[in-house]
């Protein structure tokens, strides 16, 4: 819960886009169509991603708009998961299997079909006891002034972000450039732009999702 206390790392965005005039009914409609959602199969192994309440991962009802929404101010988590196998583990216990194969057949080593089909069944076995790892990065977004922060630097997951924060609002995001903040400073802001200073940001950092 970074978003109502303790230390913020993160980064900002401009919200690209017209806000609809009934976005509370619009947006609680999107927030549950793209809520987080456990997998069916327990053997699942692809990155699984969506919305929570950033009071409770496990909480991804919307339906209630006083838990997300705060006057114009919409706040969420995103969770993802993912299971990922211990691969020392993972190949101590299917060369433990070869082995015995191959003592059983009275061969020096196992064809690569009886690799793979023992390699596929320990794969299923390992993923259905296995935990996922399971990450939540909140977000904050200024309906009415048109930004939006999230609890994060990292590259992989303000991708993911900005991609499904798309997809469920059908609006884009840019990121800040320093000389944003320096829109109620116009004297310094000139004198940057008369040195050939007008965008800080790296080629293809304001590309928008």
């Amino acid at each position: 819960m970074g978003i109502f206390k303790g230390t913020l790392t993160l980064r900002r965005y401009h919200v690209e886009g017209e806000v609809p005039e009934d976005f509370r009914t619009r947006f609680e409609e999107s927030l549950q169509a793209h809520a987080f959602k456990e997998p069916v199969s327990v053997v699942h192994a692809e990155e699984v991603l969506g919305w929570c309440q950033v009071h409770n991962l496990l909480d991804t009802d919307f339906s209630q708009r006083e838990r997300w929404l705060y006057n114009h101010y919409l706040v969420a988590g995103l969770r993802v998961d993912k299971k990922v196998l211990p691969s020392k583990l993972f190949r101590a216990h299917l060369d433990k299997r070869l082995q015995a194969w191959c003592e059983e057949h009275g061969r020096a080593r196992a064809p690569s079909s009886v690799r793979q089909e023992m390699k596929d069944a320990l794969e299923q076995e390992m993923l259905a006891k296995t935990l996922p790892r399971v990450a939540v990065t909140e977000f904050c977004w200024n309906i009415v002034d048109g930004w939006v922060v999230f609890h994060s630097t990292s590259e992989a997951a303000n991708d993911r972000f900005r991609k499904l924060f798309r997809t469920t609002f059908g609006l884009t995001t840019t990121p800040f450039s320093p000389l944003d903040f320096l829109a109620d400073v116009p004297d310094v802001a000139e004198r940057l732009e008369v040195l050939g200073i007008s965008d800080y940001r790296p080629e293809g950092v304001g590309e928008a999702w």
